[in-house]
Formats: C-alpha cells, sequence, structure tokens
C-alpha cells in the first residue's frame, strides 16, 4: 500500500504535473483549433505544471505528517521558492529572451536576409495567474489521491 508512505507524496506530484501539462494542451487546442503536442514538454503557459507539482507535494506531505510538522515547513518552502521563480526570474528571462529574439530579426534581415539564427525559448515562466492556478490544482489533486487511497 503507498498510502500515508513517501510514495503518495511523489505520485501525487507526479500526477498534478501532468495534468497541468495535460491541461496546457487543451487549453492550447480550445485557443488554435489545432493539437500541438510539443506543448507537452514546454514550459510556461497555463497552468503551471512546476506550481501543480510542488503544491502537491507539499499537500501531500501535509495530509499524511500534519501542516505542523517540519517536513511540511520544508515542503512548503520549496514550494515557494520555485512558485517565485517562476513568476518572477523565468519570467523575466523569457521577456528578455523575446526582446533578444526580435533585435536579432531586425538585425539579420536587413543585412543578411538569408541567415537564419537559432532562436532563444520565449515561453519560461508564468504569470502570477498561471502560477496559483497551478498551485490550486496541485492543491486539489493531492487531497483528492490522498482521500482515494486511505478509503
Amino acid at each position: 500500500m503507498i498510502a500515508n508512505t513517501g510514495m503518495e507524496v511523489i505520485f501525487s506530484a507526479i500526477i498534478a504535473a501532468f495534468a497541468a501539462q495535460f491541461l496546457k494542451l487543451i487549453f492550447y487546442y480550445s485557443h488554435n483549433k489545432k493539437i500541438n503536442f510539443k506543448i507537452l514538454t514546454e514550459t510556461g503557459g497555463m497552468p503551471s505544471s512546476h506550481s501543480a507539482f510542488v503544491i502537491a507535494l507539499s499537500t501531500s506531505v501535509a495530509a499524511i505528517n500534519g501542516y505542523r510538522s517540519v517536513e511540511f515547513a520544508i515542503a512548503l518552502g520549496y514550494a515557494l521558492v520555485v512558485m517565485y521563480d517562476a513568476a518572477g526570474l523565468r519570467r523575466s528571462a523569457g521577456k528578455m529572451a523575446a526582446v533578444l529574439n526580435k533585435i536579432v530579426d531586425e538585425v539579420y534581415s536587413e543585412k543578411y536576409p538569408r541567415h537564419t539564427s537559432e532562436r532563444l525559448i520565449e515561453l519560461l515562466g508564468h504569470t502570477p495567474i498561471e502560477v496559483i492556478m497551478g498551485g490550486l490544482l496541485g492543491a486539489v489533486l493531492a487531497l483528492g489521491y490522498h482521500l482515494l487511497l486511505i478509503s
């Protein structure tokens, strides 16, 4: 049985991350009316799979060891750092990549029209709402998974 073990924590986090990535595929399809399986391996977008993963992990630890446990405090601290990074640093890096891509396009299109440069990945981080929704998804799935296992 995996209920109330570290395996429950790991599985709930993985389930939440996969669910978030699958939702990105659905949202992409509903917005663009075409399927893009590449979205399953990309970072960024709604909801944040990083946030879903770390909050599911934290929620599972809380469900097993309690909200006052040292393990939960560590897991929550880790989650907050990851979520802050997703909405802050990685989002800023994505914006910088977009600016650099635009500069490279403009410079090379004028002087070297046939030159194809390698583009930087622009969708790296998340908006705060993407992070929040990922966290909510992770918490709900972790609690649901825990309740399913102990029933």
